[in-house]
């Protein structure tokens, strides 16, 4: 049975087929230029480095900049050596006179391989041949460098850091065309800490202050450090007694925890009690003010008739009562004395 498709569906198939193909060769395009794959011949060359830190596979080989070659694969020789292995366009020459040097292609940490031509050229080097340590060189340590201009870069801005940093990296890797913008970027520091000449010259004269002062102290700082070390010393030599004096505090702590908690509902009674008594003293506190008035007059009276002695003298003057006997009848009973103490006001 043949299989007929009409001229509409014939258009959008040809349509399909013509997309489906211009995808695929800009997709393979895009592979081989974000890949840098390349499709001509080339020569594979070894170089050992003392240090390939940061160096894997795919990074790029170039000469004067130009990428002429990948890195292939990285591996430990000696046990102390890294031998990498690249690949380069056969119709780059290497000989006895090349250098590798492995350099930084930007400050987030990529790697490129730089190959440069120093001296007289010599024999050429075949295929699988390995440039020698001699002629190779590693990485710059950032992490040296930056430490060494750590006291710089607090004086700048991020901004400035991360320019200066990478002028700083280009110059260090031998891209001496650079070397405008680093002076650029040092004028700019310069010119940054002149602006704040004023607050360091403050800063100077405060630490100027201080340190006179310190100076013209310095028999008691010395007598303090030594006295500081003797309390140091002394408590050295006493801390099993501290120690001990510890597990006593909090065994008393115990004590008084459990004393505290035997007491407590007797304390809160009296506590009830005294709030009463005190409720009391300050209704009759007009009473309890008389009394305190009074009080010293009656005192000094109390002290004059106790004179003679221990004890009181008491004469009776005066003495008037009533008997009642039977049911109405009331007997007085009047009694006076002549004593002549009675006549005294």
């Amino acid at each position: 049975m043949a299989l007929t498709l009409d001229k509409k569906t014939t258009g959008d198939l040809v349509r399909l087929l013509i997309f489906m193909i211009t995808t695929g060769l800009a997709t393979g395009l895009l592979v081989i230029t974000i890949g840098n794959i390349s499709f001509g011949a080339t020569t594979t060359y070894k170089a050992e480095f003392v240090d390939a830190t940061g160096v894997v596979n795919g990074d790029d080989v170039r000469v004067a900049g130009v990428k002429v070659g990948t890195v292939k694969d990285i591996e430990i020789i000696k046990n102390n050596r890294a031998l990498v292995t690249f690949t380069v366009d056969a119709e780059t020459r290497l000989d006895d006179a090349t250098h590798a040097t492995i350099r930084f292609r930007n400050l987030i940490g990529q790697r490129y391989i730089a190959l440069t031509q120093e001296g007289q050229p010599g024999d050429e080097l075949e295929e699988e041949d390995t440039i020698p340590v001699a002629r190779t060189q590693p990485a710059l340590d950032l992490t040296v460098l930056f430490n060494g201009f750590k006291p710089l870069f607090e004086a700048l801005s991020p901004d400035d850091i991360n320019k200066l940093s990478y002028e700083i990296v280009q110059v260090f890797q031998g891209e001496g065309g650079t070397l405008e913008s680093l002076l650029s970027s040092t004028a700019s520091l310069t010119q940054t800490l002149a602006d704040r000449d004023q607050v360091i010259g403050e800063l100077l004269d405060n630490l100027t202050h201080v340190l006179d002062h310190v100076a013209d102290r310095d028999e008691q700082l010395g007598q303090l450090i030594v006295s500081f070390q003797d309390l140091v010393s002394g408590l050295k030599e006493d801390r099993q007694a501290i120690l001990s004096s510890l597990d006593g505090i909090s065994s008393l702590a115990v004590e008084t925890a459990g004393l505290i908690d035997d007491i407590r509902e007797p304390f809160v009674r009296d506590i009830k009690v005294a709030r009463e008594l005190l409720a009391r003293l300050d209704r009759q506190k007009g009473e309890i003010d008389r009394v305190l008035q009074v009080m010293p007059i009656k005192i000094n009276k109390y002290g004059r008739t106790g004179t003679y002695g221990s004890w009181f003298n008491f004469y009776l003057c005066h003495f008037k009562g009533e008997i009642q006997i039977g049911g109405d009848v009331v007997v007085p009973i009047p009694y006076s004395t002549n004593a002549g103490r009675c006549s005294l006001p």
